[in-house]
């Protein structure tokens, strides 16, 4: 029996790679295709063979919202968990309105996907007439409820916003020591953070070489926003 398919749509190619890849990784998932815009989010669904999309919402060719509304105009009632870094919550109302179904933020760690994933597998596996208010309520929880997804072992979710939204700041990238500076946090913590939103696929890091001494590691933000 083939598992939930998904199509990835994401237009930072770093980014769509990492998402496909975690995809993957998750039993009962496969990935049906990988596309960078909302042109090719509709072309693939006209292929068929799609059961859910996993959709940023910033595409080069709209608003990733835009596309699941013209889907619904038309008739489609694929499944969508938006996956962006956006926070605001009128466009999370919005996506809720047009059946988004989970939202995730990045960045994220492959556990925070997975979770989601899994979750996602249960809603849609519940079938049949419910018994009760208590069943049709544990339908709707394991989709609307999600336990706060585990981090790696000392990371912060706070912390780790504050460094992403300070290393998204620096237009020419930073190193662990200035990134620490900001944030308020030692060089070494500052490391270990930005060395989880490389693993993310959200960072990448280069030698900076300097007059004298080791050369320090620059970070920057690759997602293109």
């Amino acid at each position: 029996m083939s598992g939930i398919r998904v199509l990835v749509v994401e237009d930072d190619p770093v980014a769509a790679d990492a998402h496909a890849l975690y995809v993957s990784r998750v039993p009962g998932f496969e990935v049906a295709g990988v596309v960078h815009s909302g042109g090719g989010a509709r072309r693939a669904l006209e292929r068929g063979g799609v059961d859910l999309l996993l959709l940023d919402l910033y595409l080069p060719d709209g608003h990733g919202l835009h596309l699941v509304r013209s889907l619904r105009a038309g008739g489609r009632a694929v499944d969508v968990i938006a996956v962006t870094s956006a926070r605001d919550l009128a466009v999370v109302r919005e996506g809720v309105s047009l059946g988004v179904v989970q939202y995730v933020l990045k960045p994220f760690s492959f556990a925070t996907l997975r979770d989601r994933l899994e979750r996602y597998a249960e809603y849609r596996a519940a079938e049949g007439e419910a018994g009760g208010q208590d069943e049709v309520d544990r339908a709707i929880a394991a989709l609307r409820a999600p336990e706060p997804a585990a981090l790696p072992k000392g990371l912060s979710g706070p912390t780790l916003e504050a460094v992403t939204r300070t290393l998204r700041a620096a237009e020419h990238g930073l190193t662990a020591a200035a990134a620490g500076s900001a944030v308020g946090i030692s060089r070494i913590t500052a490391r270990r953070y930005l060395e989880h939103l490389v693993s993310a696929g959200r960072a990448e890091r280069s030698p900076q070489y300097g007059q004298v001494g080791r050369p320090e590691l620059q970070y920057r933000w690759v997602s293109g926003r």
